[in-house]
């Protein structure tokens, strides 16, 4: 190994957005995660969304957009569907 081109590797501290804390090492001395073994829900066995852009809201409200389109439309046949069977 090269000297003097590896950064220091220290003692870190993992802050978690649920509260959690632990200490590890890394190159770093303070870490904020959004997700840890503490609140993932391959860790604790339970099934939720992690939603952090809001991208399940936005699925959603385009989902019933284009829902409800398709019933206003009705049992009308698009024009390409109708020629082909013609």
């Amino acid at each position: 190994m090269k000297d003097k081109i590896h950064p220091d590797y220290v003692e870190a501290n993992v802050h978690c957005a649920c509260g959690n804390s632990f200490q590890t090492r890394a190159t770093k001395p303070d870490l904020h995660v959004d997700i840890c073994s503490a609140c993932h829900p391959f860790f604790t066995g339970q099934q939720r969304i992690v939603d952090t852009a809001g991208r399940v809201e936005r699925f959603t409200k385009r989902l019933q957009k284009s829902t409800a389109v398709q019933e206003a439309r009705g049992s009308k046949k698009p024009k390409a569907a109708a020629a082909a069977t013609e």
